[in-house]
Order: structure tokens, then C-alpha cells, then sequence
């Protein structure tokens, strides 16, 4: 069942970067600092999206990757876009921590 457009919203405060599109689609922008790093990016999400059975549409713009999501079945935004979403950022925080710059 999908999500009401306040229920959406409420999960959006706490989603950092994402934003509703066109009252359908949860959408993110990931910024890199090289090529390669966004496509190594692209690499995690596929296999989270794998993990969930839950695909997203990608967009490769040189060092910017933009994520699409909706569950097209449901008809809206679900839990599974929300908590898919969450594991992308996660994965965008890890590959740009400090750490990993060392």
C-alpha cells in the first residue's frame, strides 16, 4: 500500500537529500569528485537493488548520479522506497567518510 502524500513527506525530513517529484517518485542526486567514484556508486546500488528485488532508475551525468524510485505496482511511494533509499545513503556516506579518502 503506498504511502499518503503527508506520510511521504514525513519520511522525506528524515531522508537527507531527498525530495517527491511529480507526486510519484522519491529522486537524489549523488555528487562525486571523480567519474570512476560515481560508477563504483552505481556498482553498490545495484547490489542493494539486487538485494531488495527493488530497482531504481539511474542517471549518469560525468561525476553527478541521480536515483528514481517508486514501487509502480503499489501505485506510490512504499516502505520498501524509503528503506532502499536509506541503504543508498548509507552507501554514499561510507564511500565519501574520511577513512576512505586515507
Amino acid at each position: 500500500m503506498p504511502f499518503t502524500p503527508q506520510e511521504v513527506e514525513a519520511h522525506l525530513e528524515k531522508l537527507e537529500g531527498w525530495e517527491l517529484e511529480e507526486g510519484r517518485w522519491i529522486v537524489r542526486k549523488f555528487t562525486f569528485s571523480e567519474y570512476m567514484k560515481g560508477i563504483a556508486f552505481v556498482d553498490e546500488v545495484a547490489a542493494i537493488s539486487e538485494a531488495f528485488n527493488h530497482h531504481p532508475f539511474i542517471t549518469i551525468d560525468y561525476k553527478t548520479v541521480t536515483l528514481r524510485l517508486t514501487s509502480w505496482e503499489a501505485g506510490g511511494i512504499t516502505a520498501i522506497d524509503i528503506k532502499e533509499a536509506e541503504q543508498y545513503n548509507e552507501a554514499y556516506d561510507k564511500m565519501n567518510s574520511p577513512e576512505k579518502s586515507l
